[in-house]
């Protein structure tokens, strides 16, 4: 695998943009952003699980079922999710029909996603008045400016692009997310847009896609918030030219490798820039007698308040480590638990079967200081392993949600 640069752009075909429309009223922040194949896409999404979903949740659902998995282009706003509003399916099909008029395609070919406060009204007009200027403005080298179009509360745009080769082509997979706060495992949190130029059918793409999310964004918590507008869409237009992938041969193995690292690393910068965080947390759990168990425990320890209060205080209190491991809803003999806690200054024994051992207070301190702190976690139960990524849990975290909206 060999990282690039470009994001959605690096990939054979594909162009974006991203401008400030008006709903956002600081100018010199993007609102919205356009990415556009150049042929049509065979396409892949997973949504929220949450029960109130976002309006353009419910279109591009409902566009992807009447194209049959196709799809050509995207059009996502930030500052408003257009979320629980009588008019939103309206507007969300409403940016679908202006999209599709200004690239000359169908309206059931386009992705629609937002972003944003919840409840209130999108407004329909500045993105009218804007979406020919979006357009005219693509780019095969535009995903700077749309990956800053769908920040909300981000300080740092998230990219990822790699290359590898099937059947001797070379092949590309891009994309970015965005994504701070309301971040909790339960899908595939935030939104996050992939793009490929590998030929692959709706159906491989699908399962590929449904099959990465489970142990990359379905690992990732913030705050235990699972948003209403989560979406994650990979399009895939096969101008690389391999042999479409149409069942799980080798180049299907290959191919999920690569969308498993670009989605990894979008994860982890998700996670590294949690609202208000100051420490990226990665917790790995081996020796599960199986991949759920591995995943459950992880996450149960990344999620914990407790634990994420302490990370940022730099408060070596392994009992809420240990306490998080108990209450995860899995199988496994508390009394066989080892943990580790390591950083870039070195690594230090905090439990072993189950019990808090003897350690030095200055070392952990020096450890728990660094800005990435790995737990390790063995249940020696079995062969299965799993990690799970968050942030901890500042004083800031609760100063950004204080006053959202304003």
């Amino acid at each position: 695998m060999n990282y690039i640069e470009g994001g959605v752009c690096a990939a054979k075909g594909f162009s974006a943009n991203g401008l400030n429309c008006g709903i956002n009223p600081d100018k010199n922040k993007n609102d919205l952003c356009m990415v556009y194949s150049d042929v049509l896409c065979n396409t892949a999404a997973v949504y929220t699980q949450n029960k109130v979903k976002g309006s353009p949740i419910v279109v591009t659902k409902r566009n992807l079922a009447l194209s049959k998995g196709k799809s050509q282009a995207v059009i996502a706003n930030s500052k408003n999710a257009n979320t629980a509003n009588a008019d939103g399916e309206q507007k969300a099909m409403k940016m679908c029909e202006l999209t599709a008029k200004v690239l000359g395609i169908k309206p059931e070919q386009v992705i629609v996603a937002s972003t944003g406060v919840i409840g209130e009204v999108l407004p329909i007009e500045p993105i009218e008045k804007s979406i020919r200027v979006l357009a005219d403005g693509l780019s095969y080298s535009g995903n700077a400016e749309a990956v800053n179009a769908i920040m909300t509360t981000d300080t740092v745009p998230k990219e990822v692009a790699v290359q590898f080769m099937l059947d001797g082509k070379l092949c590309t997979i891009g994309g970015m997310a965005k994504g701070s706060g309301m971040i909790h495992p339960n899908m595939a949190t935030t939104l996050n847009f992939i793009t490929t130029d590998v030929a692959i059918t709706c159906e491989m793409l699908q399962k590929a896609l449904s099959e990465t999310v489970i142990t990359t964004y379905n690992c990732l918590t913030v705050d235990g918030d699972t948003s209403t507008n989560d979406m994650i869409s990979v399009m895939a237009n096969g101008l690389a030219d391999n042999k479409t992938i149409a069942c799980e041969n080798e180049n299907y193995t290959v191919f999920k490798t690569a969308l498993h690292d670009v989605l990894e690393k979008l994860t982890i910068m998700l996670a590294k820039d949690g609202e208000g965080a100051t420490k990226l947390i990665e917790c790995t759990c081996s020796g599960a007698k199986d991949l759920s168990t591995a995943i459950t425990v992880a996450k149960s320890v990344v999620r914990s308040p407790l634990v994420k209060s302490g990370i940022f205080g730099s408060d070596a209190n392994w009992g809420r480590i240990l306490c998080a491991i108990g209450y995860a809803e899995a199988d496994f003999d508390i009394n066989k638990v080892n943990v580790d806690v390591s950083s870039s200054a070195g690594e230090i024994v905090a439990c072993r079967n189950g019990l808090v051992v003897e350690f030095s207070e200055e070392k952990a301190k020096e450890i728990l200081s660094q800005d990435e702190i790995y737990i390790h976690i063995n249940l020696h139960d079995g062969d299965s392993s799993a990690k799970a990524w968050g942030c901890d849990l500042t004083y800031d975290y609760v100063r950004i949600n204080g006053d959202y909206r304003s």
